[in-house]
């Protein structure tokens, strides 16, 4: 056995592959360091011979500050993605209802602890959350799996349709490190 170990050492060593990082510890929760203001609530799902019943929104978990005002629901074709965007004024809050959603937030805040820090998340049917992303961190959205993914966002301010509280970058881009070396399949 210490020959096999030793063997693949030397393998990885001299090759391009790579051993895995630890992601989650012994009970399955993620070990990377939160985005400062980003806020994470598992949601459960009950089922039974009638269908399900998912509770997205409760103003008694204090999961935000600001009161509930305006709600949307985005879908994703399968392999496309929805971002990078960013708001200057308002926070995010999605409930990620279905499909499969790779959600990828850069904090840009200079005064943040984690300014410049990547949080990589991955939401959907089997991992319903709601997440609040706050003002200032950018999010892209892409849909890893082979069918329509959705969520729902409840953003802490209605949308200004003469002047919208957004700001967009191109998916490849010179602010965001991440673009570059992960998202080659969604171009």
């Amino acid at each position: 056995m210490k020959a096999n170990i030793a063997m693949i050492k030397l393998y990885l060593n001299n090759s391009k592959m790579i051993k895995d990082k630890q992601t989650v510890d012994k009970n399955g929760e993620s070990v990377q360091q939160i985005i400062e203001g980003v806020n994470i609530k598992k949601l459960n799902t009950i089922s039974d011979e009638r269908g399900s019943v998912c509770e997205i929104y409760d103003l008694r978990w204090d999961f935000h500050d600001k009161p509930l005002v305006y709600v949307y629901h985005v879908t994703i074709r399968p392999q496309k993605y929805k971002g990078w965007v960013c708001h200057e004024l308002q926070d995010d809050r999605s409930y990620f209802e279905s499909g499969n959603i790779k959600l990828v937030l850069f904090d840009d805040r200079k005064d943040s602890v984690t300014y410049r820090q990547i949080n990589e998340f991955v939401f959907g049917t089997n991992n319903r959350a709601l997440v609040s992303i706050p003002a200032g961190v950018w999010h892209l959205f892409i849909n890893i799996g082979n069918e329509d993914a959705s969520f729902i966002n409840m953003p802490t301010m209605p949308f200004n349709h003469e002047n919208p509280d957004k700001i967009r970058l191109n998916l490849y881009n010179d602010l965001i490190p991440y673009t570059n070396n992960h998202l080659k399949s969604y171009e």
